[in-house]
C-alpha cells in the first residue's frame, strides 16, 4: 500500500526548492507540490470491469530573472538531485525568455480562512472490494428499475488529494482533501428503437453518496426518453437541469467574468461593471470557501486565499475573477481564482465554486406551471460556443416536451440556438434543487423565449 506523504515532507520539499533556486540567483521563486492518490473501478458493457490505483506526485517550480519566467517540474521527489535539476532548468528557462512588462511580482503572505466539508477519513479508508460494492449496487438498481435498460459505462472512485505552496515572498501554504465519486450510463432499447445516451452521477468531498439513486436515476432517464418525437421550431420556454447549464455556462459566462478574458478583449463584460446584465432574480457568487465545494480550497494555485466574490448581484455585474498576474495589470488584488494542472503547469485564472443562487420552487413546481416548453438535462456541441459574443448552437438530445405542466414525451435532434447574455436576461425561475457539478453549483432554470430548432 502506498503512504501519503506527509505534511512537513510536502513542504520541506518546497521550501528545497525555493531555497535551490534562491541560490542560483533568481529574484524570486515558487515551489509547487501536488498528490493524488485514487482508488478507482470502472464499469464496461454493463460489468465490473478492472479495478486500478493512480498515484501522481509532483512538483513545479517558477522562477523569476529580471521579469522573466521559467517554470519546470519533475514527478521524481525521492532525489534531491532531480529536484536541482528542474530548478536548473527553470533558470535557463527564464534566462532566454523575453522580459514581460506586466509582471509585478508573485503574492505575499497572507492568513488563510478555514474551510469545511473537505476531508473525510472514511474515503481515505475505502479498498477496491468497497467500490466494487458501490458500483454493484448502482448496476443492479438500475437494472431492476427498468427491463429495457443496459448500462454501458460508469465509474466508482476515491480520492485523497494534497497540495502545498512556498514562494519566496513568505508565502507557505499546505492542504487537503477527498473526493467520492459514482456514475452510470445508460442507454433504452425497446422494438429496435435505441435511446441517446442518459447519464447520472453523485460526487461528493465527504462520504455521502447514493449509489441506489444515481442506478434508478439513470434507468429512469434513459427509460423516458424511448418513444421520441420530432419538436416543432419555435421559441419556447426551456427549463435547463445541471448538466445543460454547466454545459452552457463553462464555455461562455465563465469565461466572460474572467479578467484574463477582459484584459484580451474577448467578453461582452468588458467595461459593464455595475450595469444589468442579466435577470434582477439572478445572483451569483464565485465561492471558494463553498462548504463542501468540490473546489473548495485554503488557497488557489499561488497561496492566495480563496475567497467568496459576488459577480452578478440581482442582476447586476458586481465584479470579474482575477488571479495574481491578472491583478497586478490593474492594481487590484487577486480574488483567489488562480487555478493550475497539479504540479505540471503554471497558474491561469478559472471559477473555483460558481454558484447560481437557488429559488424557492421545487423542479416539479417549475415544470408544473408550463402550458408549453421543453425540459433540457444533455447538451451536445456546447464547447463550439463563442465565450466573446456568447452565441450558441446546441443539440439537446434527449429533451423532454412538457404539455399543460406535465412531461409529455422525449424530443430528439431539438437544436437551442441563441445568446447566453440574453439567456441570462431571460431567466423567469430559479428551482430549489442546487447541485455541484465541477466548477457549477446551480438549481434547474426556467429560461424564456429560446429558440428552438426541430428537425
Amino acid at each position: 500500500m502506498v503512504v501519503a506523504l506527509k505534511k512537513e515532507e510536502i513542504l520541506g520539499l518546497a521550501e528545497k526548492a525555493v531555497n535551490l533556486a534562491q541560490r542560483k540567483g533568481v529574484d524570486e521563486a515558487e515551489a509547487f507540490v501536488y498528490q493524488g492518490l485514487t482508488t478507482d473501478v470502472s464499469i464496461e458493457r454493463g460489468q465490473i470491469a478492472r479495478s486500478s490505483r493512480i498515484i501522481d506526485r509532483g512538483l513545479g517550480i517558477r522562477v523569476i530573472v529580471n521579469n522573466t519566467i521559467g517554470f519546470s517540474y519533475t514527478n521524481m521527489l525521492e532525489s534531491e538531485a532531480v529536484i536541482e535539476e528542474i530548478v536548473l532548468k527553470a533558470f535557463k528557462s527564464a534566462k532566454a525568455s523575453k522580459p514581460d512588462k506586466d509582471w509585478h511580482g508573485l503574492p505575499t503572505k497572507k492568513t488563510f480562512s478555514s474551510v469545511k466539508g473537505t476531508y473525510d477519513k472514511r474515503i481515505v479508508e475505502l479498498n477496491s472490494e468497497d467500490l466494487v460494492n458501490i458500483a454493484s449496487i448502482m448496476l443492479d438498481t438500475a437494472e431492476k428499475t427498468d427491463d429495457r435498460i443496459f448500462p454501458i459505462e460508469g465509474n466508482v472512485g476515491a480520492s485523497y488529494l494534497c497540495k502545498a505552496i512556498t514562494n519566496s515572498n513568505g508565502v507557505e501554504g499546505f492542504d487537503h482533501g477527498t473526493i467520492v465519486e459514482c456514475s452510470l450510463e445508460t442507454i433504452a432499447r425497446e422494438e429496435g428503437e435505441v435511446t441517446p445516451a442518459c447519464f447520472e452521477f453523485n460526487i461528493e468531498r465527504t462520504y455521502d453518496m447514493n449509489p441506489e439513486w444515481v442506478g434508478k436515476e439513470a434507468a429512469r432517464l434513459a427509460a423516458s426518453a424511448l418513444k421520441s418525437k420530432r419538436t416543432e421550431t419555435k421559441s419556447t420556454d426551456v427549463v435547463f437541469t445541471q448538466f445543460a447549464i454547466q454545459q452552457l455556462f463553462h464555455y461562455t459566462l465563465i469565461n466572460a467574468v474572467k479578467a484574463d478574458y477582459i484584459q484580451r478583449n474577448q467578453s461582452a463584460f468588458k467595461g459593464k461593471i455595475g450595469e444589468k446584465v442579466a435577470s434582477e432574480i439572478v445572483t451569483i457568487y464565485d465561492d471558494g470557501l463553498f462548504n463542501g465545494g468540490l473546489r473548495t480550497w485554503k488557497f488557489d494555485g499561488e497561496g492566495v486565499p480563496q475567497q467568496k466574490t459576488p459577480i452578478i448581484d440581482k442582476g447586476v455585474l458586481r465584479n470579474f475573477i482575477y488571479d495574481n498576474y491578472t491583478a497586478n495589470k490593474e492594481t487590484k488584488e487577486s480574488t483567489g481564482n488562480a487555478s493550475r494542472a497539479g504540479y505540471l503547469s503554471t497558474p491561469n485564472v478559472e471559477a473555483t465554486n460558481f454558484r447560481i443562487m437557488p429559488g424557492n420552487k421545487s423542479p416539479e413546481e417549475l415544470v408544473s406551471g408550463l402550458k408549453k416548453g421543453l425540459l433540457v438535462y444533455y447538451l451536445q456541441g456546447a464547447h463550439s460556443s463563442n465565450p466573446a459574443s456568447g452565441e450558441f448552437s446546441v443539440v439537446a438530445t434527449p429533451a423532454w416536451k412538457i404539455e399543460n405542466g406535465e412531461i409529455a414525451y422525449a424530443t430528439k435532434g431539438a437544436m437551442l440556438a441563441g445568446n447566453i447574455f440574453q439567456v441570462l436576461t431571460n431567466i423567469s425561475e430559479l428551482a430549489n434543487n442546487e447541485r455541484k457539478i465541477g466548477q457549477l453549483i446551480t438549481p434547474w432554470i426556467l429560461v424564456e423565449n429560446v429558440k428552438v430548432v426541430g428537425k
